[in-house]
């Protein structure tokens, strides 16, 4: 469907992360536009499609992925599914753009880039921090050589449980094993190990150890990991979902031959070049929707104009590492 004038979105799952992350670029981007809905729930699919002027809203999968006037599909479920409709998409004939992790584990992640070689379809994923301006940033100091030579680099997440992680009876679906996976791990560290692989380039070999420190559900609630790059970079990283308040720390830190980065995942702190001559300090402006500077990316590769940063197999990739620290 490339070079198409317009492209036009489905989207299954429009819940949360649509309304505050994905669904508005769909149809403010140029030559984009968001035609049919789908959610389970027809009152609340219904709702969606009249307060965005989505036309058709469903309560079938099926039915949308079959809509003629959808030219691309964004499954926007738990990752619990991502492989399942990502498959029936493709083998409709039409490219996908998956929320990430972009399934539960790699075998699965195989299957889709399978399916997209023998349909001949794109496969996109949601690591939208590729393309934004704050990783750009950071990506174009690496490359510029502000800090030499990168050797290692430093990850730390930690974050105190929050009130619903201590009801049993009404967990997040990010922590029901069936339907997120193992823990918020699964949810958060993906996003930092992809934009490493981005920066750095592949992760070549990884290891961690994993715990339940706090004892307020079943899945892992702390992950360490030790990364070893393609490039010969070293890393290591430390996640914790029930750490206390005071521990709180969104970091990563890649130190070179000739200086050190800082900067965060999910804070947006100001990027901290440190080097012989000082510190320089870094400001990016984000956009309103987070997801907009990479869907505008697919709309453009969809076109014939551009290329979109965040593919299948980047994705896949990812979800390797994450295997090898969880195994």
């Amino acid at each position: 469907m490339k070079n198409r004038q317009t492209v036009h979105w489905g989207i299954l799952g429009c819940g949360d992360v649509c309304e505050r992350k994905s669904g508005p670029p769909m149809y403010l981007t140029d030559h984009s536009e968001l035609v049919a809905v789908m959610r389970r729930d027809g009152a609340k699919a219904a709702d969606f499609a009249r307060r965005h002027g989505v036309g058709r809203y469903y309560t079938d999968a099926d039915a949308l992925i079959a809509d003629p006037e959808v030219d691309i599909v964004y499954v926007a479920t738990p990752p619990a599914s991502h492989r399942e409709l990502a498959i029936r998409v493709m083998e409709a004939g039409k490219p996908v753009y998956v929320e990430k992790p972009m399934a539960m584990n790699y075998d699965e992640c195989r299957e889709m880039l399978a399916v997209a070689a023998r349909c001949n379809q794109t496969l996109y994923v949601a690591y939208y921090r590729r393309a934004l301006p704050y990783f750009r940033k950071v990506k174009e100091l690496l490359e510029n050589g502000r800090i030499g030579t990168p050797q290692r680099v430093e990850v730390r997440y930690l974050r105190p449980a929050g009130p619903e992680d201590r009801d049993p009876e009404h967990l997040p679906w990010r922590l029901r094993r069936e339907v997120g996976g193992d823990g918020y791990f699964y949810d958060m560290a993906p996003h930092t190990l992809d934009i490493l692989d981005f920066l750095l380039g592949e992760i070549a070999a990884a290891e961690g150890s994993k715990n339940n420190l706090g004892g307020f559900y079943e899945v892992t609630d702390t992950v360490a990991a030790l990364l070893h790059f393609r490039a010969g970079i070293l890393g290591t990283g430390l996640w914790s979902f029930v750490a206390q308040p005071e521990e709180r720390e969104d970091s990563v830190r890649i130190v070179g031959s000739k200086g050190s980065l800082r900067f965060s995942t999910f804070d947006f702190s100001p990027i901290e070049l440190t080097t012989p001559e000082g510190r320089e300090h870094f400001e990016t402006e984000s956009p309103k929707y987070i997801q907009g500077p990479l869907i505008e990316t697919i709309v453009d590769e969809l076109r014939g104009t551009g290329e979109c940063p965040s593919t299948g197999r980047s994705a896949a990739r990812t979800s390797w590492v994450i295997d090898q620290i969880m195994k």
